[in-house]
């Protein structure tokens, strides 16, 4: 699920972008007004997290513009403003919702949960991929009863892929899932966890798992086998 944070505070934005991350989200983030409706009318989200003391355009304004050519864009003002009027005015201008500062991070993805209509990913606790089982819950891997050795990032990257059934993810995007901003990630750092993880699954199942498709991304194979 694609989100973008449109806020001027970077120590909020980046404590954000952080939570939802780890929480199943992919995040973009913009600091500047002009840029977030730019952002907005050319990307696809399934939610936008808006401020609306911003630099470059004001938040209601941007809201004002990009009801007029994405009227079914979901948007959540984050605000520091509390007052009724303040409220009335945002959800008047198109907002679904609307949430003051300072919130509990929970409070927000509930808000975002109601808002996009759909629960996180991580619903099941048990993931069945043929002869995979992975234990959602509990970060283990299992084929044919057998436990895998998997390191927590390989571990992390299968889960991602699995619960993404289906959908090519760009290596972008799994590294955001499985990676925090604070991580020291040298560039081959996703390349050689993908290798190793493929190789285990392999030896472990006697099949490759893991579908590339260069320029698009990556992911689990459909296969008919019967669970393990």
């Amino acid at each position: 699920m694609k989100l973008l944070i449109v806020e001027d505070e970077e120590d909020l934005a980046m404590g954000l972008k952080r939570g939802l991350r780890k929480n199943g989200y992919d995040v973009e983030w913009s600091s500047d007004g002009r840029e977030g409706l730019e952002l907005a009318l050319i990307e696809d989200y399934e939610c936008l997290l808006l401020d609306l003391n911003l630099p470059g355009m004001d938040g209601l304004e941007l809201l004002h513009q990009l009801r007029q050519k994405k009227p079914q864009q979901k948007v959540l003002i984050l605000s520091a403003r509390g007052a009724v009027h303040d409220k009335v005015k945002g959800l008047d201008l198109g907002a679904d919702d609307y949430l003051v500062k300072p919130f509990h991070f929970e409070e927000l993805l509930a808000r975002i949960r109601n808002l996009t209509g759909r629960r996180f990913v991580r619903q099941e606790a048990v993931v069945w991929r043929g002869k995979l089982r992975i234990d959602i819950e509990r970060h283990q891997v299992f084929a044919q009863d057998q436990r895998l050795k998997l390191t927590a990032k390989e571990i992390q990257i299968l889960e991602t892929l699995a619960l993404n059934e289906g959908r090519l993810l760009s290596a972008e995007a799994i590294i955001a899932q499985v990676w925090s901003e604070d991580e020291d990630l040298f560039s081959n750092a996703f390349k050689v966890h993908l290798s190793s993880l493929r190789r285990k699954l392999t030896l472990a199942t006697g099949e490759d798992w893991i579908e590339c498709q260069r320029g698009l991304g990556y992911r689990l194979k459909e296969n008919d086998h019967e669970k393990a």
